[in-house]
């Protein structure tokens, strides 16, 4: 018995061996031929982007967790991103790892897994994008009110651009530029944002010129649809825009992210048109109705003016009640004015006949030149002979040296001849001529200022023993009295000698003597 069992063959000894690769390849190919397309729903977990590009995720419900991954030239053609905890369907092929002994789902797309799970990562993108103030109402910029041109941004094909178009029309044409974009699908995000920072990126007043005010439009659709308009790169591109935006996507109950970060969302396209430009129109009757205002306020502020200037004007005094006294005081000085004058010319008068102008004025030049003359020819013989004894003792000393003398003689005919030279007869008689008129013209000046002149006028000089009377007690005084008239005097006996009453009488008006 314990023979036979020790003779007994090794249990399963018949069995295949297989290798681990085997193993690894046969299980690989059993999972990649059952699973060649699955589409798996699930949360996503742990999401982690390799260097190379591939990205590293994990799908989980609540009782296992599936590794997933997608490799770098599939995760740039991803309809959406995986993000930690959003649920999504992906869709794409088991596969194994055989270094690790894993399995694996190679994710070529990922969707929402409904509207709320989109609703949920909109919202949590939202929150993440706001945090950093990219919806701030303080980095909003005005529209302007008529822009010059405007740039939209939208599909060349549909009817957005031609609403948009249609609507600036009717309102007040201007100009459009349109960049055209694909407004749905993978591509949609990145040419929305290229055509805003294009925009952007053009220099005003260039060749093509920038433009004023941007309008991003699309026309209605689903969540999906518009998901272009929620990506991260839109909304910054919108958020760093330097031109004012008007955001323009869905219809009125739409709204994507793109519109908290526009300057001024439209509910339409058409709406969009609207806020952009005024009605010409209305424009015109606005302008029209100020100027008509404006006149009005004119014309009331000058008769409020003019008003107040009569109301001003009645509290005035009259102009004659201003006048009349300056006028009186004018008749008063007009009327004092001929007096004046006669009293100035009386005070003249007695002024010149306190200081008249008499010949010895005129003399007492004429006398001082005399004896400066008759004192001059006084020295003059004196001089003379000394100037002789001069001479004389310069000849005798020049006797005594003929050299000398003949050099004496030779400069005294020099000073001759100089002398002779300028003594000459035209002007003598020219000098002696002025001399003439000089003195013509003091006698004249003598004759005009002499006593001689006055008696021609009918005065008369008294003198009383040899000496000018000028008053009656002085008359009176003289032993004799002698009168010069004009054509010679007249002796008169003593005053006493015929008592007379003394008549005074006042001379007719003579005038002045000058």
């Amino acid at each position: 018995m314990d023979l036979f069992e020790d003779d007994a063959p090794e249990r399963g000894g018949n069995a295949h061996e297989f290798t681990v690769s085997e193993i690894s390849g046969a299980v690989k190919k059993t999972i990649e031929g059952e699973f060649g397309h699955v589409r798996v729903r699930g949360e996503v977990g742990r999401v982690t982007v390799a260097r190379t590009g591939h990205m590293y995720f994990d799908l989980k419900d609540d009782r296992s967790v599936l590794a997933s991954v997608s490799w770098k030239g599939q995760v740039a053609k991803l309809t959406h991103r995986p993000e930690e905890g959003m649920e999504v369907i992906a869709t794409g092929r088991m596969t194994t790892f055989g270094p690790q002994s894993r399995y694996q789902l190679n994710v070529e797309d990922v969707v929402p897994a409904g509207a709320g799970a989109l609703m949920a990562m909109l919202e949590k993108r939202r929150q993440a994008l706001a945090a950093e103030g990219l919806f701030d109402a303080g980095r909003k910029q005005p529209i302007p009110y008529l822009p010059e041109i405007i740039g939209v941004v939208t599909s060349p094909t549909g009817a957005v651009i031609r609403d948009i178009l249609h609507r600036l029309r009717d309102r007040f044409p201007r100009k459009v530029l349109v960049w055209p974009v694909a407004v749905q699908g993978k591509s949609s995000a990145a040419e929305v944002a290229a055509a805003i920072r294009g925009f952007n990126a053009m220099t005003p007043g260039g060749a093509l010129p920038r433009p004023d005010l941007l309008i991003v439009a699309r026309g209605g659709g689903s969540i999906e649809d518009l998901w272009g308009f929620n990506e991260e790169i839109v909304v910054r591109a919108a958020a760093e825009s330097a031109i004012p935006l008007i955001s323009a996507v869905g219809h009125e109950t739409d709204t994507t992210l793109i519109d908290h970060a526009s300057d001024r969302r439209a509910p339409t396209p058409t709406a969009a048109a609207e806020m952009a430009v005024p009605v010409r129109s209305e424009l015109q009757a606005t302008v029209a109705q100020f100027g008509a205002r404006l006149g009005q306020c004119s014309r009331a502020g000058l008769d409020r003016r003019a008003e107040r200037l009569r109301d001003l004007a009645r509290g005035l005094p009259r102009m004659d009640a201003l006048l009349a006294p300056y006028q009186q005081r004018f008749d008063a000085v007009e009327t004092r004015l001929p007096g004046a004058l006669r009293g100035a010319i009386s005070a003249k008068r007695i002024e010149l006949s306190e200081h008249p102008l008499r010949p010895g004025l005129v003399m007492r030049p004429l006398e001082r030149s005399r004896d400066r003359l008759a004192a001059v020819a006084a020295r003059l013989p004196g001089a003379h002979q000394s100037g002789l004894a001069q001479k004389r003792l310069r000849l005798t000393g020049l006797r005594l040296n003929p050299g000398a003398l003949d050099a004496a003689l030779k400069r005294e005919r020099r000073d001759f001849d100089r002398l002779a030279a300028r003594l000459r007869p035209e002007l003598v008689l020219d000098r002696v001529g002025r001399l003439r008129e000089r003195l013509a013209a003091l006698e004249r000046l003598r004759g005009t200022l002499g006593y001689e002149a006055t008696l021609a006028r009918g005065y008369a000089v008294v003198r009383g023993d040899g000496h000018v009377v000028t008053d009656r007690a002085s008359a009176q005084a003289a032993t004799s009295l002698e009168i010069e008239f004009r054509d010679g005097r007249m002796q008169v006996g003593p005053a006493s000698a015929k008592p007379r009453r003394a008549t005074v009488t006042t001379p007719p008006e003579q005038g002045t003597l000058l």
